[in-house]
């Protein structure tokens, strides 16, 4: 036993280095792998106007949903539903008779307040009098002057009394509180309503007409310019598109909101259109397109040279001997075909636009010319 351990040993480290030496000339004999043929571009800068594209919502400048001050049951209903009303206009009517009866009331209880005050003025002014010559009881006169003053208190309460009621008829007729257009009445006559809850239309004015959208805080600086400088129309900064429709009207800046919003690092940004037409309508969505002030050398590369792997991109630079690294970038808007560098590449690298599913970082390319 011990003599075959003697010769099984040395055996198998011959085996082991044969099969060593046979790897390596294997190797040799495979050499490098073969250069990946790619073609590439070089990055040059070029003029492009392009737009950068944010979803909004239109919104009226001023919109009011109309309530009634009193309850009571809908006598009148004077508008056609949709139509433009103007300031002051009458619209709605609710029954007032309670109301005015109760104001009559009211009335009826001041002119009693009132009378009983001029007789209580008398008897002071005549008891104050007599109390110079001590012809009467100093508490008589006292009485009297309370009286008086009593009095005046009736007065003045019974007074805010009418006031009250008198509002309460009033505002059982309900008027247009400024120009626009009315929606489509909520109630119709004989319905009953209740104060500060029904709504009974809605009001809003269409003529300029707004467009909201929001921007990342980092842009609050370019729009800031955007909003001081002065803009030819037929040029506008500021377009709205409806797929691929856009609005024949260019808008302008009219503020940015006060302040960011900490949850999600944007801000508010109100632009205002013209609308003689009626062609906008509150709560429409649609792309704001603003025009992209940066139009010198600006960075254009093919879109088939990007690569997106977990939400970044990148594209294969060509590098010494013949290698590529990858390279991240920063991207802007498509432009046809092509797209926006922002960040990330500089002028006069050479990148990879053919072939790049071929490769990885380091990776020895042949280029085709």
């Amino acid at each position: 036993m011990k003599l075959y351990f003697k010769y099984l040993i040395p055996l198998v480290c011959t085996v082991i280095f044969l099969a060593s030496c046979g790897d390596k000339n294997q190797q040799k004999q495979q050499g490098p792998p073969p250069a990946v043929p790619v073609t590439v571009a070089e990055v040059i800068p070029t003029n492009a106007v392009y737009y950068d594209q944010y979803p909004g919502t239109i919104n009226a400048l001023d919109q009011i949903n109309l309530t009634s001050q009193v309850s009571g049951y809908i006598t009148g209903i004077y508008f056609k539903d949709g139509q433009k009303v103007s300031k002051g206009q009458h619209l709605y009517s609710i029954d007032a008779q309670i109301y005015k009866a109760n104001y009559s009331q009211a009335v009826a209880d001041l002119q009693v307040q009132e009378a009983n005050l001029v007789k209580a003025q008398k008897d002071a002014d005549r008891y104050n009098e007599l109390a110079k010559h001590d012809a009467i009881a100093t508490q008589q006169v006292d009485y009297a002057n309370a009286t008086l003053e009593a009095t005046k208190k009736q007065v003045a309460a019974s007074e805010a009394n009418v006031q009250s009621l008198h509002s309460n008829v009033q505002f059982a007729e309900i008027y247009s509180p400024f120009t626009g257009t009315i929606g489509i009445s909520q109630v119709k006559k004989g319905t009953a309503i209740v104060a500060g809850q029904t709504v009974l239309n809605t009001v809003s004015t269409n003529n300029p007409i707004a467009v909201d959208f929001t921007i990342d805080q980092k842009n609050i600086y370019r729009f800031s310019e955007l909003e001081q400088q002065k803009h030819n129309e037929k040029d506008s900064v500021f377009t709205i598109a409806f797929g691929s429709e856009i609005y024949p009207y260019p808008g302008k800046i009219d503020f940015l909101d006060r302040a960011v919003d900490p949850e999600t690092g944007t801000i508010k940004v109100r632009l205002i259109f013209p609308n003689d037409k009626d062609m906008l309508k509150p709560g429409m969505n649609t792309s704001v397109r603003v025009k992209n002030t940066a139009t010198k050398d600006a960075t254009i590369i093919p879109h088939i040279a990007v690569n997106e792997q977990l939400g970044e991109f990148s594209v294969y630079v060509l590098g010494d001997s013949s290698k590529v690294h990858q390279q991240k970038i920063d991207l802007g808007t498509t432009v046809g075909d092509s797209i926006i560098v922002k960040e990330g590449l500089k002028p006069g690298q050479k990148i990879v636009v053919e072939g790049v599913q071929n490769l990885h970082e380091g990776t020895v390319v042949k280029v085709s010319q």
